[in-house]
């Protein structure tokens, strides 16, 4: 009997990693066996997660590459990861890292390396940025800041069920670690892009993504040139941030799936 390869979804800023189900249900019935692992400090709930800021709280991303390369070790098999914004920073790093047989980076978060920093990023980010302190905090967002930063391709109505289903307090350490890459040698947001001999990988971009505009992942895909490894990329023209949640995510989640087939995966 052939053992089920794992998939483990990984998520980005501001969402729980509950928000992933309707993937893993999914990508079970289609014979794999995935599982979305949270961030270190983590509660279980969105509702405990909201009411426990203080245990998200000052992660950077080096603790959540860790957590995850923990997880993995555990494995018997090396699993698919796929992970969305800062979640598709973190795949990107596993896969270079030789710990993943392949990676899904949507809208991943801009990793060492990447110049552009559209201002709707900015804007997006703001929340954070706007407070120093912020860097050993957890920041929560509002309504009307997720419709901009992630909402933005969906009718209001359907931002703010998003919202209040899914979203949670979000560190922001990592944005301030992103934000510094360039001017670290040692960032953590550093990724061995040259690496020829990892699995492959697929970068999907939304086209209407203020967060992670289309400019951020063009780059990205510039900086893995040197590697001989399979590297793509897909482009959603319609969609925003919030592409893995909305009533939009089947599509998406389709795409990954025959992109994995093509790669006998």
């Amino acid at each position: 009997m052939t053992t089920p390869t794992p998939v483990i979804f990984i998520h980005g800023l501001w969402l729980h990693a509950t928000s992933w189900e309707p993937w893993i249900e999914l990508f079970a019935r289609e014979g794999y066996a995935p599982s979305a692992p949270g961030w270190p400090g983590d509660p279980e709930t969105v509702e405990d997660s909201r009411d426990n800021p203080e245990s998200i709280a000052d992660h950077g991303i080096d603790d959540v590459v860790e957590h995850y390369a923990a997880i993995i070790r555990g494995l018997d098999t090396a699993p698919i990861l796929i992970g969305h914004s800062f979640g598709g920073m973190i795949a990107q790093k596993l896969l270079g890292q030789n710990l993943a047989a392949a990676a899904v980076a949507i809208d991943a978060a801009q990793i060492k390396g990447v110049l552009p920093l559209p201002l709707s990023a900015l804007r997006a980010t703001l929340p954070v940025f706007r407070n120093p302190g912020n860097k050993h905090r957890a920041v929560s967002l509002t309504a009307e800041q997720f419709r901009f930063a992630f909402g933005n391709a969906v009718s209001e109505e359907e931002s703010n069920l998003l919202f209040a289903r899914w979203t949670i307090p979000a560190p922001g350490k990592p944005l301030f670690e992103a934000a510094a890459a360039n001017f670290n040698p040692h960032s953590p947001a550093k990724v061995d892009t040259a690496n020829g001999l990892r699995g492959p990988l697929l970068l999907m971009t939304g086209g209407k993504d203020h967060t992670v505009p289309e400019a951020v992942t063009r780059a990205t895909l510039k900086q893995y040139r040197h590697s001989d490894a399979v590297t793509d990329i897909t482009d959603f023209p319609d969609k925003g941030h919030s592409l893995t949640v909305d009533s939009g995510w089947r599509e998406v989640a389709d795409t990954a799936l025959a992109w994995l087939r093509r790669q006998s995966l």
